[in-house]
């Protein structure tokens, strides 16, 4: 099947699995209603299409994995409802729509957040999978979100001074806030199949590098994007004062370091699978995105 087929085909199958979540009546049904809101708000689903296609190149089951690609799936979504909270980046419009707390409130927001990522470790753990693989798969998700990862990230974009950010910095910061569940996601779909150290850390390699390309990419769009294309507001980083790498590089260094990564991921994959044509046309789509 053509890359355009199949990636249609797994995000569809994606989107179908996470519609089923939280439709519970319940005393907290708004609360669930915050959640799905978010979850099933729309977005490229690239973390969990990475789950799949990572488990189908080491010869897994997809339909086994589907778990771990809607769980980090709904990791995601609590860390976009939290990143766009007024203590955080005071986003109004995420995906086209108002962003959450602007239509739930401040409090349901956060607990809507708190209750996707542990539903996240909960629908992993419910997959078809042996312990052995489920409890690698909950570490690699564990670290992908924690201080070492996405909250850490998160925290050094949040705290730092915009003057004294270099491109070491900014490196750093984004491998862990946007490459660390990338990377988490094409972990859990490889260790989901069984994939041997070799394979892992192929995975692992083209995680870091597509996260990094990918994040240059949207500094780029957030700079010269459409936000009626985007579905967000543009600009956001110039007026929260951030140092971005279109700051350090402009625009056409930029393109050129997204060149340079999405080579870096695509060598990374090719040290343990030659031939997956579908990662590769999935980083080369990735590098020219215009959302």
């Amino acid at each position: 099947m053509e890359y355009k087929a199949l990636f249609e085909k797994r995000f569809n199958a994606v989107n179908e699995a996470l519609d089923s979540f939280f439709t519970e009546t319940c005393p907290q049904s708004e609360l669930l209603e915050c959640m799905r809101y978010s979850l099933l708000s729309g977005g490229k689903r690239i973390r969990a299409v990475l789950v799949l296609a990572f488990c189908a190149a080491c010869g897994g089951d997809e339909e086994s994995a589907m778990n771990a690609a809607c769980a980090v799936e709904m990791l995601h979504a609590y860390s976009l409802i939290h990143d766009d909270l007024p203590c955080m980046d005071n986003d109004t419009l995420r995906r086209g729509k108002p962003t959450n707390h602007v239509v739930y409130g401040e409090t349901n927001a956060v607990l809507a957040g708190d209750a996707l990522q542990a539903a996240a470790f909960s629908t992993l753990l419910r997959c078809p999978l042996s312990p052995d693989r489920l409890s690698a798969m909950a570490l690699a998700l564990a670290d992908g979100a924690g201080e070492r990862g996405m909250c850490g990230g998160q925290y050094l974009d949040t705290s730092n001074d915009p003057d004294e950010v270099d491109a070491e910095y900014l490196t750093t910061l984004h491998g862990m806030k946007t490459g660390a569940l990338l990377r988490a996601a094409c972990l859990m779909g490889a260790i989901s199949a069984g994939a041997d150290e070799a394979q892992q850390r192929a995975a692992a390699d083209y995680a870091l590098n597509l996260g990094l390309a990918f994040q240059i990419r949207d500094d780029m769009l957030d700079t010269v994007g459409d936000a009626a294309v985007l579905g967000k507001d543009i600009g956001s980083d110039a007026s929260n004062g951030k140092t971005t790498f279109v700051t350090l590089y402009g625009l056409e260094g930029c393109g050129r370091l997204v060149d340079e990564y999405t080579d870096r991921a695509l060598a990374a994959l090719k040290t343990a699978f030659p031939d997956e044509e579908f990662l590769s046309a999935l980083a080369a789509e990735l590098a020219g995105r215009e959302k």
